[in-house]
């Protein structure tokens, strides 16, 4: 039953000795005999008809027909095709296939070390017809064997270094790692070299460990801060036919501070004007240093100079430069200039380099100081001052002083600023500064005031000074002190004799300097009263007790009691307040449960539901009340329209259109002519088949006697003279209304082919118009025709 396994080319033996030895290595089966006790019988060793091992193959293969991987093989196959070879595993069937009547094992699909170094399968012979096995299962593994397919790599690059400048030789600088993916157990295919194709002769790098190191001392990075290196990573331990990487180092120079500062100037010439303020700067002066950095940063202070206690030097933010500030105020007519001796210096020393030094320098500034024209300057920077409140008016209570600092002194002009005394209390004079009271002062309604005065030059008004005088107004007793409200107390009908029922305090106005003392008592009308003492706690507040009991709401409910209270100040102050006390009805404990004489009589109120319905029947009323003034307003207002409001005229409507001269009915043509006989007395003119909506103004103007106004007219009789009647009764009539009356016909032509014969609104006159059309409307419209169709004269209208 021996099996072999067979294998192509030269591995052939050494897998012939593979499995030899694995035959060897198997070991004596035992096995426990059913009732032996533990006595084991020793059994022979018997071969296996299946033996699994291992199969080689390169990796990378090139070639078009499928690599022959091994041939798998069992001593039960007698060559008779009746044994079926089963392969399964990692890439059965994908990656390799094998023929199930030889065993011979193919690759299909080229292998990658570096994808998947082995695979592990499984075979089973299988008989072909039953299907059943005839060998166990046995797993083998197809290793991938290695070639030099990669080239190293370098998986962070490029790179980014920095080392200080003048560095030693051998500084390190970085160290570099290329990974190469071949099979480093495996010849050299995984063996790396590195060396430098760029950069020297700055820099070197170790071949076995790509250590990147200094190979030039004294490098100055002011000189140069950056360098690029190229370095190579090479397999086959560098021999010939090794495949290659390569990568960039970046390396800069960091500063160390190797460069002393130095000032671009030896003399530096600033101004300041006089007015500038204590903390002003003046200027700022730089030590140029060549390093940048911390080993820039620069310390600077006043060494020597006049002006060494007027100025001082710091830093600005950045540490690089020194600014020049005011320590003292300026004063031109005192000192024009100052001469400073300033030494700039390195913070950070290194102790490397210190034979480079020494690390600092020294300058000299000359400060000039301008005169400018300033405002007037008080004595002192604040005025406080005392005053009593009954101060009379016009008493002087304090003087303010001021100068011109000017060399030219000008006289000073004084007054208070307007929006500082609002109340106008004070005055000041113009010329001595004094000032005095012009309004009585009340401590009560303001304790202080602060006035702002304002110090002028007279050559040049825009000089203005200021300072703030702040007055304290001082306390004189001159308010009685009062009660403290509430002036009510009660007391119930079963009090008692010398029982409290009320606590009084006071309030005074005034402030005197050792406090409030008041004191309290009856006024001497009520001193003797029967019902109610007083008691003084001596504590600013009095006790109002009963002097006898049984009181009753029936007999009297309400008491007055007058009391008195006065202060202790001088001149003394008091006043009076009377407190009223109601008798009431308590409980046991005390409790007011009624302070009403008519709870005893009055058993019942009114509910809460009376009461909404009173409130309902008020709030109807109101509305109704509202609703019927709005509707006798609307009932006066005239229907006008928006044009029409401005016009006071009466509108006479008629339904129905004039019938011309044929239309009889409209009016009484005697009327013109008698118009006493053609209106009887109680009887108005108008149509007999319609009244006007609304009476004219004309007819109501008192009549005059026909003969008075026929006779100013002309002729006496005719429309002329009916016309001057009814002007001569209006001028007469002082009740007329001051304006002529309007008739307007807000319904005239409607429906008509003549549209509107209104002439209102009209600009052109009756010549500009042909009326010849009027013959064309019919028998109604023939007199208008024969009017105006053509041109007549004038007189013969009369």
């Amino acid at each position: 039953m021996g099996d072999i396994l067979l294998v192509r080319g030269r591995t052939q033996a050494l897998v012939a000795l593979l499995f030899t030895l694995a035959a060897l290595a198997q070991g004596l089966m035992v096995r426990r005999l059913p009732g032996d006790d533990g006595v084991k019988e020793l059994l022979r060793r018997v071969k296996r008809g299946w033996v699994w091992n291992q199969f080689f193959v390169l990796e990378e293969y090139t070639g078009l027909e499928p690599l022959y991987i091994g041939k798998l093989h069992s001593d039960m196959d007698h060559g008779d095709g009746d044994i079926r070879y089963i392969l399964s595993g990692d890439g059965a069937n994908t990656t390799f296939t094998i023929d199930d009547s030889t065993g011979d094992i193919h690759a299909i699909q080229r292998l990658d070390r570096e994808v998947k170094a082995q695979y592990l399968l499984r075979a089973q012979a299988r008989h072909r017809l039953t299907g059943l096995p005839l060998e166990p299962e046995s797993e083998f593994i197809v290793k991938i064997q290695d070639i030099n397919d990669n080239e190293p790599k370098f998986l962070d690059g490029p790179y980014q270094a920095t080392v200080p400048e003048m560095s030693s030789i051998g500084t390190s600088v970085i160290q570099l790692t290329a990974t190469d993916a071949d099979d480093p157990t495996y010849g050299n295919s995984a063996r790396v070299v590195y060396s430098i194709l760029q950069g020297q002769p700055y820099f070197s790098v170790e071949p076995k460990t790509g250590i990147v190191r200094v190979s030039l001392a004294d490098m100055d990075r002011e000189v140069r801060d950056m360098y690029q290196v190229v370095i190579q990573a090479k397999d086959m331990g560098g021999q010939m036919g090794g495949l290659a990487g390569t990568t960039t180092v970046n390396i800069s120079l960091s500063d160390v501070n190797d460069n002393p500062p130095k000032f671009s100037q030896k003399l530096y010439q600033m101004s300041v004007p006089e007015s500038a303020q204590a903390g002003s700067a003046v200027g700022r002066i730089q030590a140029k240093d060549r390093d940048e950095g911390v080993n820039a940063e620069m310390t600077y202070r006043i060494i020597d100079g006049d002006g060494r206690d007027t100025f001082k030097i710091s830093n600005d933010p950045t540490n690089m430069f020194g600014i020049i500030t005011i320590k003292k105020s300026l004063d031109f007519e005192s000192k024009r200039s100052y001469t400073l001796k300033i030494e700039g210096s390195n913070t950070h020393l290194d102790p490397r380099y210190l034979s480079k030094g020494p690390f600092r320098d020294v300058t000299i500034v000359h400060v000039s100081v301008e005169d400018v024209d300033e405002p007037p300057e008080f004595r002192v920077p604040f005025y406080y001052v005392e005053v009593p409140e009954d101060v009379e008016i016009g008493t002087i209570f304090t003087s303010v002083t001021a100068r011109d600092p000017d060399v030219a002194n000008n006289s000073i002009r004084y007054s208070i600023e307007r929006m500082s005394d609002l109340g106008k209390y004070f005055y000041i004079d113009i010329t001595s500064g004094s000032l005095m009271t012009v309004l009585p002062l009340d401590r009560e309604e303001m304790a202080w005031h602060n006035i702002s005065v304002l110090a002028m030059e007279m050559n040049n008004p825009s000089q203005i000074g200021s300072v703030s005088v702040a007055i304290r107004i001082m306390d004189i007793n001159d308010n009685p002190p009062s009660l403290t409200p509430y002036y009510e107390a009660f007391v119930c009908e079963n009090a008692k004799a010398g029982q409290l029922i009320h606590t009084l305090t006071a309030t005074d106005a005034d402030d005197p300097i050792g406090g409030q003392h008041f004191y309290y008592s009856l006024a001497p009308e009520a001193a003797k009263n029967p019902n109610f003492t007083l008691r003084d706690n001596q504590d600013n507040s009095a006790w109002v007790l009963t002097r006898r009991g049984g009181w009753s709401q029936q007999e009297q409910s309400v008491y007055h009691l007058p009391i008195q209270v006065s202060d202790g100040e001088l001149p003394m102050q008091s006043s009076t307040a009377t407190l009223t006390v109601r008798v009431c009805s308590c409980d046991a404990d005390g409790n007011v449960l009624s302070c009403s004489a008519e709870a005893y009589t009055l058993h019942a109120s009114l509910s809460r539901g009376a009461l909404i319905a009173i409130l309902a029947c008020i709030l109807v009323l109101l509305v109704m009340i509202l609703l019927m003034l709005s509707l006798r307003s609307q009932r006066k207002k005239p229907y006008l329209t928006d044009e029409e409001e401005n016009v006071h005229e009466n509108i006479v409507r008629y339904d129905d259109e004039g019938g011309g001269e044929e239309d009889t009915e409209a009016f009484d043509i005697a009327a013109l002519w008698n118009p006493r006989e053609a209106q009887p007395p109680g009887r108005h003119p108008g149509r007999q088949d319609m009244q006007p909506e609304i009476q004219t103004l004309s007819r109501h103007v008192p009549q005059v006697p026909v003969g008075t106004a026929f006779a100013l007219a002309d002729g006496g009789a005719g429309v002329h003279g009916y016309v001057l009647a009814k002007l001569y009764e209006a001028d007469l009539d002082l009740c007329a209304p001051p304006y002529d009356s309007l008739q307007t016909y807000a319904y005239e032509g409607e429906g008509s082919v003549a549209e509107s014969l209104s002439s209102l609104q009209s600009s052109a006159s009756h010549a500009d118009h042909d009326y010849d059309y009027l013959s064309d409307w019919g028998p109604r419209f023939c007199k208008l025709a024969q009017m105006y169709g053509a041109v007549e004269d004038d007189n013969s209208l009369w």
